[in-house]
């Protein structure tokens, strides 16, 4: 892996390093200092382009990916190198969002912060996204725009805010990822007699309306806590994410066709547990036209 680098950081200059992976066919590239008027600092933004991408005109669809600092952990890279080689997703250009010390305040729920005043600046970052980072690479790089050719995914409170920002801006977002989210985000603090109430996210679903078009992975392993705060012998993660289920079923979604659940048996609040098979989901393989002999 090589790179070099385009010029010192200076008042309204990117520094951006490429990294050639010709082994693999794919070029990672690393926006070092992507200025935010927004969240009022710098964000450093990791691109990951398919292979082929220099070699086409054509454009690409997108996944978003909150907690970008977390591609290596994940093992994305020689996940993207697999799948590609085995055709078993179709190209898209994958955006790595990395998260800083402000990560408790710019993930969370961006019409209100929990009841100890976290999350406060999650209507900042997702402002920043929409409004800063995704034109910005609209003109850097060719991606399809519209919502069924753009997704966005995040792990714990990075999956609350993805799916808070794809349920408020469903033009933007037609898919949206949750693996082991924080869906415990409250308004309020924890009461023994209402285990499960003032739930942000879940109220906001079950304020609707449905929206239309979008389609929703919601991922929880079964080792992802200990905790069972209702006493009904399943984790919190696990309820959580299935009472989040149900409020969507109860707008219309069907599962399946609307919702993907996926329960990690073993599965831990970890890396090694979200695996790929939400990239085949978002961005399946293309399917050959039938041609007539």
């Amino acid at each position: 892996m090589s790179f070099f680098n385009r010029g010192k950081p200076g008042k309204n200059r990117l520094l951006q390093r490429i990294f050639f992976r010709p082994e693999a066919g794919t070029e990672l590239h690393a926006m070092e200092n992507v200025v935010s008027k927004a969240l009022k600092r710098e964000v450093k933004v990791r691109i990951v382009l398919p292979p082929g991408y220099y070699t086409s005109t054509r454009a690409y669809p997108s996944i978003y990916l909150n907690d970008g600092q977390d591609l290596e952990a994940l093992g994305l890279l020689p996940t993207l190198d697999r799948l590609y080689a085995q055709k078993k997703v179709a190209p898209f250009v994958l955006v790595a969002i990395h998260a800083d010390k402000h990560r408790m305040q710019e993930y969370g729920t961006a019409g209100q912060p929990d009841y100890k005043k976290r999350g406060r600046k999650a209507a900042a970052y997702t402002r920043f996204l929409r409004r800063e980072l995704m034109p910005m690479l609209h003109q850097r790089y060719r991606l399809l725009d519209g919502a069924a050719q753009r997704a966005i995914a995040g792990f714990s409170l990075g999956g609350l805010s993805a799916f808070d920002i794809a349920w408020n801006h469903p033009q933007d977002f037609g898919r949206v990822g949750v693996f082991s989210g924080s869906l415990w985000w409250r308004s309020k603090a924890f009461k023994p007699r209402k285990p499960d109430a003032d739930r942000i996210i879940h109220e906001m679903v079950k304020k609707g309306p449905k929206r239309e078009n979008l389609k929703f992975w919601l991922e929880a392993g079964t080792k992802d806590e200990e905790a069972d705060r209702n006493n009904n012998g399943i984790i919190d993660a696990i309820d959580d994410t299935l009472d989040l289920i149900a409020a969507l079923k109860a707008l219309g979604y069907r599962e399946g066709r609307d919702i993907h659940y996926l329960e990690v048996l073993g599965g831990r609040h970890h890396p090694d547990t979200w695996g790929p098979d939400f990239l085949q989901w978002a961005f399946p393989p293309l399917v050959p036209q039938a041609t007539n002999k």
